[in-house]
């Protein structure tokens, strides 16, 4: 019964009526004595993990898209917020917010996760028997699986931020976070285990993600050769995403302490780890995102090996298939200073459909397809830093200083940047590393992640239009026009504000569990999100 199955299935055992999913004996599936009968295929099985977190298949058809993290992330991310602007109908349901249990947006999100997540347990355990086995050594096991469990921790985090309320919902997170597995589900006893587990507690979650994490920083290479560097989780890239985890939990010295860790004491700001570094310009980490100082983790993607004209970046965010242009909103804000390189290097203006709009020049390569998707970059460690040292202990030079090395490459007039006398306390520091967030993540995905995890922030939460923290209304792509970018104006023109934002007691804040699982589950079936 042991198999690797060819569409592996999660810990939510996406029955889905299809035969596929429950088959156990599926005629193309190879055994984990085959899978793992040499170093050469231990390898390969590790790199089909990266494979799964780039593509995965979309609901209803055979065909690859991007997700969870080859381009969805950022797609799902940048369209539960405000910033960018949806164009065309493929994420119209994620930007509207009209989604409903059977969208195909979430379902693949949440399935598409789960069998990355399921491949790696199963991963897991074939590194562990060949490490018994004599076939591969005990440390090329170790490096394998915290490699795997790095992605892992990833994939639960992502599943936390899309399906789950924040961390500060409840006094002790004790609230409804993801199914968590960390054993292969490849018998019909371990489906029928796992379908009686249910979902974790949101605490329950962090906890194995932090597991996860704690276990890959231990046992990863520092760095690692050419762009492996990148492509393949490090020590490095487990500690930043500790960061990124520590955030989302509200708990700042922790971010401090694993900042410390790959943040020298002094700018200009370098890591002890990797030798991570800002890239001199603000484009420098997408002119060459195979190769720079700059980027922690990415998705690989190739020219032969993508996520199609379905689901890429290249594709979607500029005017190959115009899906995703850069709100007027973000072009607009006062906030946003004129001279600021990244609208220099970053945007492009460009016609589509009688309005020249502005789109994002983070993904270049087009038809090509093989921009690499952007997971972890220094220059978030280093405002991840900054805003907790700014909450822990005010308005500091320290606090001051990480900001500035992010903002200054791009702001580069001296009259312009930043001392501590700028802010007169510290919400007005605040403001400016949140708004600097805004502009440095844009077109990543990370503008909704941090809408989620300020939620229930007294202070700094995003506001929906009746005051309560929420995703606030958006522009509409029918009411546009090419006037209505004007960067000089520091104002958005109200007309073109007809997408109605909601706040976090909507339904709608968070994803529902899709229909495909809950109509498999029963146990989840009852843990289904409020209001679904």
């Amino acid at each position: 019964m042991k198999k690797i199955l060819s569409i592996l299935f999660g810990v939510a055992l996406f029955f889905s009526c299809t035969d596929q999913a429950i088959n156990l004996e599926q005629k193309d599936a190879i055994t984990y004595g085959v899978a793992f009968s040499t170093p050469e295929r231990c390898e390969l099985a590790i790199v089909g993990c990266y494979d799964a977190a780039q593509s995965g298949y979309y609901p209803g058809n055979n065909q690859r898209r991007g997700y969870p993290f080859g381009a969805a992330t950022v797609q799902q991310g940048d369209m539960k917020g405000e910033n960018m602007l949806n164009v065309q109908q493929f994420f119209a349901v994620t930007y509207n917010g009209d989604y409903t249990v059977a969208s195909p947006n979430g379902q693949a999100h949440w399935e598409c996760t789960y069998q990355m997540i399921n491949k790696i347990n199963i991963v897991i355990e074939g590194l562990r028997t060949a490490a018994e086995n004599g076939v591969i050594t005990q440390e090329k096991a170790i490096d394998g699986e915290a490699e795997v469990r790095f992605l892992r921790a990833l994939g639960l985090h992502e599943l936390l931020v899309f399906f789950a309320l924040p961390y500060a919902a409840t006094p002790n997170a004790s609230h409804y976070g993801v199914p968590v597995s960390t054993v292969p589900i490849n018998t019909i006893d371990k489906v029928e285990e796992a379908k009686e587990a249910g979902r974790a507690t949101v605490e329950e979650t962090y906890k194995q993600i932090l597991d996860d994490l704690n276990f890959a920083e231990q046992n990863l290479a520092a760095t690692r050769a050419g762009g492996l560097k990148i492509s393949r989780a490090t020590k490095g890239a487990a500690v930043a995403l500790k960061t990124r985890v520590y955030q989302h939990m509200g708990k700042w010295t922790e971010v401090i302490t694993e900042s410390n860790k790959i943040v020298s004491p002094t700018a200009p700001f370098t890591s002890p780890i990797g030798a991570y570094a800002l890239t001199a310009t603000p484009e420098g980490p997408f002119a060459n995102n195979k190769s720079n100082t700059e980027s922690i983790f990415s998705i690989e993607n190739s020219a032969l090996d993508n996520a199609t004209n379905n689901g890429s970046l290249s594709q979607f965010y500029f005017t190959v298939r115009s899906l995703v242009c850069v709100s007027p909103i973000i072009i607009n804000a006062g906030f946003w200073l004129k001279d600021d390189l990244r609208r220099a290097q970053l945007l492009k203006r460009a016609e589509y459909g009688g309005i020249n709009a502005f789109w994002s020049w983070k993904y270049r390569t087009g038809t090509v397809m093989n921009d690499w998707t952007p997971i972890l970059r220094y220059a978030e460690v280093l405002l991840n830093y900054a805003e907790a040292e700014a909450r822990k202990n005010g308005v500091t030079q320290k606090a001051v200083d990480l900001l500035n090395a992010v903002r200054n490459r791009a702001v580069t007039d001296h009259a312009l940047q930043f001392t501590t006398a700028s802010f007169a306390n510290v919400d007005a520091l605040m403001t400016a590393i949140l708004q600097e967030r805004e502009i440095e993540f844009l077109a990543e995905g990370r503008r909704w992640p941090d809408i989620h995890r300020l939620t229930y922030d007294s202070k700094y939460a995003v506001k929906s239009k009746d005051g309560k923290s929420g995703i606030p209304d958006k522009a509409s792509w029918g009411s546009m026009k090419t006037e209505s970018y004007n960067p000089a104006s520091g104002v958005v023109d109200a007309n073109i504000i007809k997408t109605a934002g909601f706040n976090f007691e909507d339904r709608r804040y968070i994803f529902p569990i899709p229909l495909s699982e809950i109509t498999s589950n029963p146990k989840i079936a009852e843990q289904q999100n409020a209001g679904w």
